[in-house]
């Protein structure tokens, strides 16, 4: 289904579905409170919850963005935990290695008739594995605050408007969490986390510190056979490549349909790749993208006509892609789920901004974000549901070439010992998981 269309709908249909699911929920309240004052039942809601659900849709890169308040509830609740997402973007959670596959529903999206029958199936499957919490971390989609709202779980949590304008989406969150759009939306999940383990209730959730360590992510565990087939995946393009001898450097000029605003021009793309290779002789210079981006890269591949310019685009899983940042040395990728997925590696990423802020969506690991911070920027918010009325990206234009290489330039100077702090950091962040 197309996106613009699911805007509409998710407006049109959306809110007064909300509205209703709000009334029918009041009701359901009021009975099950008075049931439960003439039996003189304590309240079922005092039980700690044991199957905790997390519902993102949208968004690959955001499911990496949530990992640390998923690790935490299951941590500290010792919770099981389930994951609902739009069947497309499922690749990218596996990435985690977190939900086992049977906690996991996938929703399809591929027209109105499926995505409702779907819904319904969801409805069913969360009574069906008794699901008692659920979060929602979707930025105020009432598709999804049906899907809470509806779930039968005792616990719903998510973000309110408060007394904010137009962002309605009913009132069936138990739990309702302020969205803090001067915070990374790492932390905003985390304080998600904390409205289901906080002790007591709060208006709004949540009053609580976040550290900035909390926000770090468990690194991915790849095998030395995954290693190995990136190593010879290399070698299809590049037959003499070895990382100990070789800079590679990784361009993923591709992102969603959700924003295409984000993306730096494909000129700024061919001219990069061209600096990289005139100023280190020892650079291989890598093109990264789905099977659907391959045609285009092949073309990027053709126009910058280098022979240490290739493109391995459509030739790759998302897994693949893990193995692939483990032994290269640096990523210049968009704001988009590369970056996010880079965070499970030591690779140094050089992220793109322009539409959207790192203040909120910058990558959680070896990671520096480049923006301009023009006026108008950022453009896409939760109040106009990332909808940019931009029709010429300045602030992705006016990012030169040459700025991106000054970047990448630090990346692969300072590469070994920077790959060495982030492993240093990501072992003292498994202990802490362990303990």
């Amino acid at each position: 289904m197309r996106l613009q269309t699911m805007r509409r709908l998710d407006r049109w249909l959306g809110i007064p579905l909300c509205f209703a699911a709000t009334c029918l929920l009041r009701a359901a309240h009021r009975l099950t409170r008075l049931d439960s004052m003439r039996r003189h039942s304590r309240n079922h809601s005092d039980t700690p919850p044991s199957r905790v659900l997390f519902l993102e849709l949208s968004e690959m890169g955001s499911t990496v963005i949530a990992e640390p308040a998923m690790r935490r509830v299951a941590r500290e609740l010792r919770a099981e935990l389930f994951f609902v997402i739009f069947a497309r973007n499922a690749e990218s959670l596996r990435l985690l290695q977190l939900i086992p596959e049977e906690n996991l529903f996938l929703i399809r999206d591929d027209n109105l008739l499926v995505l409702a029958l779907d819904s319904l199936r969801f409805l069913c499957w969360t009574r069906r594995r008794r699901i008692d919490a659920v979060l929602d971390l979707e930025l105020f989609s009432r598709y999804s605050a049906l899907l809470t709202g509806l779930s039968g779980a005792r616990t719903r949590i998510g973000f309110h408007r408060f007394r904010a304008e137009g962002l309605y989406r009913g009132s069936m969150l138990t739990h309702p969490v302020v969205y803090n759009s001067h915070a990374h939306m790492a932390k905003n999940f985390l304080a998600m986390a904390h409205a289901l383990l906080a002790p007591d209730a709060e208006r709004p959730y949540a009053k609580t510190i976040i550290p900035e360590r909390a926000l770090r992510v468990t690194p991915a565990v790849i095998s030395d056979q995954e290693i190995s087939a990136a190593h010879a995946l290399l070698a299809q393009i590049f037959p003499d490549c070895d990382p100990d001898s070789h800079r590679i450097v990784l361009l993923n000029p591709n992102s969603s349909e959700m924003l295409p605003q984000r993306r730096w021009p494909r000129a700024h793309f061919q001219r990069l790749a061209r600096l990289i290779v005139r100023e280190w002789p020892d650079a291989l210079v890598v093109l990264t993208g789905s099977e659907a981006e391959r045609a285009e890269s092949l073309a990027m591949e053709r126009s910058i006509d280098h022979s240490r310019v290739r493109t391995l685009a459509g030739t790759h899983s998302l897994r693949m892609l893990l193995a692939l940042y483990s032994i290269s040395h640096a990523l210049v990728t968009n704001d988009s789920g590369p970056a996010h997925f880079s965070a499970l590696t030591p690779i140094r990423s050089i992220v793109l901004f322009g539409p959207e802020t790192p203040t909120l969506y910058g990558s959680l690991g070896n990671t520096e974000s480049l923006t301009l911070s023009l006026a108008c920027s950022p453009c896409v918010t939760a109040a106009n549901q990332k909808n940019s009325a931009c029709t010429d990206a300045v602030c992705m234009r006016w990012l030169s070439p040459e700025h991106v290489l000054e970047a990448v330039r630090r990346a692969l100077n300072d590469s070994t010992a920077q790959r060495r702090e982030f492993t240093r950091q990501r072992s003292e962040s498994l202990v802490s998981l362990t303990r």
